[in-house]
């Protein structure tokens, strides 16, 4: 049999992401961690189903889990189908586990989920140490954010009537 190349689509294929935590929060630093799961998680995954909206991550004893992540059920799975809100083990570094525990130690920093994907056959959580940003930090993204949406449109109507494309 021919082996055929994996497109880039097959490689990396997004199955969620936690739009939420952008705006929640002042994302600091990523990081990709592996994910302990079971098979019927992973047929599920595959499927393309998953919510990370209530997702967070913690320390217990020296390892990083993701708590609140929701995985359902599959559907073809028997008596050995997973809970759907489980906890899950995050597969780290040594050093980043360590930089990661140091840092939410201190006041005011947290790990949060950004998103859920395949990479080269394996599950892949992007987490985010971040801190949680103010109802006006919120506001003033938002207001930032529309603003430079206004501004590309008022650029793109004065070039369309300049003839320039």
């Amino acid at each position: 049999m021919a082996n055929k190349k994996k497109t880039k689509d097959q490689r990396n294929h997004v199955v969620a992401t936690n739009r939420k935590a952008r705006h929640d929060y002042e994302i600091l630093d990523t990081y990709e961690a592996g994910m302990v799961l079971t098979g019927t998680e992973v047929k599920s995954l595959r499927e393309g189903k998953a919510s990370l909206a209530e997702g967070f991550c913690t320390f217990y004893r020296g390892e990083l889990w993701a708590e609140m992540l929701y995985i359902p059920e599959y559907l073809n799975g028997s008596w050995t189908n997973h809970a759907a809100r489980r906890r899950r083990k995050l597969l780290l570094h040594r050093k980043e586990l360590v930089k990661l525990e140091r840092r939410v130690d201190e006041a005011g920093f947290t790990i949060v989920p950004l998103s859920l994907y395949f990479k080269e056959g394996r599950a892949k959580l992007e987490i985010a140490l971040a801190r949680g940003k103010k109802e006006w930090d919120k506001r003033h993204a938002l207001k930032e954010k529309q603003d430079n949406r206004e501004a590309l449109r008022a650029l793109r109507s004065r070039n369309r009537r300049a003839g320039v494309v």
